[in-house]
Order: C-alpha cells, then structure tokens, then sequence
C-alpha cells in the first residue's frame, strides 16, 4: 500500500478517526459521522490503519463510491473479507473456509459468477413481478398498524412494528412458514449484531478463534434450517422464492450447499433487516420534526420521497470492502493492486457536494441520489421491495396518526457494517 506523502498531506488517516471507524459504539452514538465529515473535508481518499486490521483505505466521497462501484473488474468483491474483519478473524476464517469469507452470497461474488447467480431471483425483485404481491403485503401491513394503535398511545416502534412487518412480507415471499420468523430474527441479529451486546450470540469478550467459531455457528444454523427447506421444495415445489433458489442450476448441476444456503440468508436477512431499520428512521425523524410529520399527512404524494430520504438518512448498511486487482488511481491517489477499500455509504449519503443540506431529513428531497443501495452491478437486489413495503406502511399509518413524538431515549445497535435503531418508543394520537 502506497504510503507516501502527497502535495495534500500524508494519506493516513488520524489515528482516533481510525481507531472510530472499527469502533461499533460509534455508529450507534453517532459519532461516526464527525469522523466522516473531518475526512470528507480534509482525507477523502485516505489509509486507516487501526489496530489489528490490515491498512485500507477509506472512501468516503460519493463520486469515489459510485466511481469503485462501476468498475468490478478493477475492484472485487471476493478476493478479501467483504465486510471490515480483524486480521485474526480472517486468518481464522481463511482455515475454516480456505477463503475470506463465511458465506458465499452474491455480495461475496465477482464474475463470471455473480451474474449468473443474481440472474437466478432478479425478476422475483423486479416491479413488475411485485406488482402481484402488493395487495398481500397492504394486508400486512393494515394488520401491523392496527396492533401498533390497539397499544394504546405509546409503544417501542422498532419492536412493535418495524422488526415484524418486512420480516413476515419476506418471509411469505420466501416461503419461511410464519411460526419460524422469530428464529430467522434472532438468527439475523446474530449475524448482523454480533459486536453488540443485546443481539450477540456470546456477549462477553471474545479472541478471534471464539468470534470466528461463533460466527461458524450461526451460519451453521442457518444452514441445517434451509437444507431442511431445499429437500422438500425439491420434492414439493410451491410458488415461493425458495423453490426458485432450491431448483436453481448453476451450469447443469444444482447450486452447491454452501452457495444455497449463503443464497437463503442473503434474502432472509438483508430482506427484512435494513428495511426494518429505514422504517424506523423515518418514524425517528418525524417525531422529531412536526413540520414534516405535517408536510407528508397534508401531502400523500410526499410518501415515495419519505422513503427514500429515511433510506439516505438511515443507510443501515455502512460499507463494504473492495479489493484492487490492479495498480491504477483515484482521486489523485495511486491505489496498488491488492489494496483494500472501505466504500463508507454513509458517509457518500451526507456528502456536501452532492446533497443540499445532507444533515437536515427532508420528505420533499429531489433529486435524491443517494448510494444506500450500493451503485453498478452489485446495486440491492431488493431494493423496490423495500421501497414498495415502506411506502405501503405509511400510506395506511399516516393517515390513522394525528400526532407522534418520542417517548424516551432511542437506542442505535452497536455495529459497524449493519445497524439502525434497536429502541425507538413514542408517543402518538390517532386521528
């Protein structure tokens, strides 16, 4: 990794930003975000070396972003761990698996493969099969709002709404039956929580052996419950996304276990998980802001432009890695092949040049560029789901509410790669 210094400066990063970028209680306190504005304005393109990672790169521009994300020959998925790891975990995750990663799920995968395997379920995700599905997730989604007023004027947000709807419309999509949705929650928090203490697996401190192990085991279980799914979709194909997944074949043979299983828990839990986080960032924000609580109620048409502007202001998934299979330069830097990078989403979605006013949440937002999808060929496959249930969510929500505030202290989750509100209580009145 080139270390030299520029007519800019030296390209490392502070060491406190550094050390703030691996620390999971910074995103939940947010202040990640101070360290991501220092870097926009002073490092945008610079290397953290915090203890015990490899040194990578921090891209934390959105035109670096979208420009990295455009090039997957230049810059690969699968050659390093996707999500930010430890030396010792990736050490430890190299022998379990003789590869970087845990999990071999579209996000793990560069071509030729990746294409072929998100060819498999890319028309489920499309509008135009979605379409089909709209009446059952309102149905939902009515069910979901009518508990949340039957609690009477006040209720925790996230846990009476936003962690249950999108994990029953995906899991009725999928095919999961509904007695198993707690499972696939706990099993989801599991992996995406693991550095928090309330979602964890194993809540002490743990060396990497153990952590590597405990993450083995998640994935195990994730593994046992959907063999068992493949087997009997294999002999009773149903109209359901995990005949789809279960039937698939990948050059005349069935997708290996390994690849099924990474394929089922991509959907089962990024399919539910972010959506969730969203949803309740945008009850967050108009509880804190009357004006555009108003603004939307008077104005339905705002709905589409409310979610997408909680998904920029949420991004539940904070970044994922690259690799440079080749020396080449970005941004006046000269990038080394086999240099890792952190795309930080979050850090692109509040980026001045590009979003007017990026700290203030706004309903009325155009245009709203904004990269919480991820950009180019590995863009959420989910993402019009996700956009269709939370807009389905509002119009029939709004409309029942006449006031909502909070009600206490919210509580962010502890991570670094996925996170959101684990507490949001409020208050409201129904109309």
């Amino acid at each position: 990794m080139d270390t030299t210094a520029t007519s800019s400066g030296n390209l490392d990063v502070p060491a406190d930003i550094a050390a703030t970028l691996v620390d999971p209680t910074a995103y939940a306190d947010h202040r990640i975000h101070d360290s991501y504005r220092w870097l926009r304005a002073n490092n945008p393109l610079g290397i953290a070396r915090p203890e015990g990672f490899d040194p990578f790169w921090v891209v934390t521009k959105h035109a670096h972003i979208q420009a990295i994300s455009r090039q997957n020959e230049l810059f690969h998925n699968a050659d390093r761990p996707t999500t930010l790891t430890n030396r010792a975990v990736e050490e430890r995750v190299r022998k379990i698996t003789g590869g970087p990663n845990l999990v071999r799920s579209l996000v793990q995968m560069d071509a030729p493969d990746h294409p072929k395997y998100r060819a498999l379920t890319q028309g489920w995700f499309m509008p135009a099969n979605l379409g089909k599905f709209e009446g059952r997730v309102r149905e939902i989604a009515r069910a979901t709002v009518q508990r949340m007023l039957d609690k009477g004027g006040a209720c925790d947000f996230v846990e009476d709404v936003a962690l249950g709807y999108p994990l029953h419309v995906i899991m009725e999509i999928l095919g999961v039956p509904e007695k198993d949705e707690p499972r696939m929650l706990k099993l989801t928090q599991e992996l995406f929580g693991p550095q928090d203490p309330d979602t964890a697996r194993i809540r002490e401190k743990l060396t990497a052996e153990q952590f590597s192990g405990m993450m083995q085991a998640v994935v195990a279980d994730f593994g046992a419950y959907f063999r068992a799914i493949t087997e009997d979709r294999r002999r009773n194909p149903r109209e359901d996304l995990a005949t789809v997944i279960a039937n698939a074949r990948i050059g005349g043979d069935y997708m290996p276990d390994h690849d099924a299983t990474s394929y089922y828990m991509i959907v089962a839990t990024a399919g539910h998980d972010t959506t969730s986080s969203s949803t309740a960032g945008a009850i967050w924000a108009l509880a804190e802001d009357p004006a555009q609580f108003e603004q939307v109620k008077a104005n339905p048409e705002l709905i589409p432009g409310l979610v997408d502007e909680a998904i920029r202001w949420m991004t539940p998934v904070k970044h994922f890695m690259r690799s440079a299979t080749a020396d080449t330069e970005l941004g006046g830097r000269k990038i080394a092949k086999g240099d890792w990078l952190m795309l930080c989403y979050a850090s692109g979605n509040r980026d001045e040049d590009v979003f007017e006013e990026p700290y203030q949440f706004r309903c009325d937002r155009k245009p709203n560029r904004h990269v919480a999808f991820g950009y180019g060929a590995h863009l959420c496959l989910g993402q019009y789901l996700a956009k269709l249930e939370m807009r389905i969510l509002f119009e029939e929500l709004l409309p029942r509410l006449k006031s909502i505030a909070l009600d206490g202290e919210v509580k962010m989750t502890q991570a670094y790669f996925v996170n959101g509100p684990k507490k949001l209580p409020i208050l409201f009145e129904v109309n």
